[in-house]
């Protein structure tokens, strides 16, 4: 079975990026370099921030992050320049998701199981 290891988003500024992923939503650092950072979620699935032009798109791939609190992780991650494409929402699939642009314009979800 083929594992997912690493995320690669790249950045056009690396602090503002950080400042999102690893302050707001709280992924944190494993190690950084000249032009790259390395976050780790929970899972031990990689996100590696790479410092080069980044071409957003809305129709490509969007990363959903398992958070504990949609509402309250969507107020923090536009605290730290992402912007809303879609409010926090129960979902009929059973998850509460809202739909988020990074502060590059990638497009990435925040998820939680609907409370019962």
């Amino acid at each position: 079975m083929t594992s997912i290891d690493r995320v690669t988003v790249s950045v056009a500024e690396m602090g503002s990026a950080r400042a999102l992923y690893e302050s707001a939503l709280g992924i944190p650092l494993k190690y950084e370099m000249p032009g790259i950072a390395m976050l780790v979620a929970k899972d031990g699935v990689e996100l590696q921030l790479h410092e080069r032009p980044p071409t957003p798109g809305d129709a490509g791939v969007a990363i959903s992050f398992g958070v504990d609190d949609v509402d309250a992780m969507t107020v923090a991650a536009v605290a730290a320049g992402a912007s809303i494409i879609k409010e926090p929402a129960d979902q009929p699939w059973g998850e509460r998701q809202s739909v988020l642009h990074d502060v590059d314009g990638h497009v990435f979800c925040l998820v939680a199981p609907v409370a019962k």
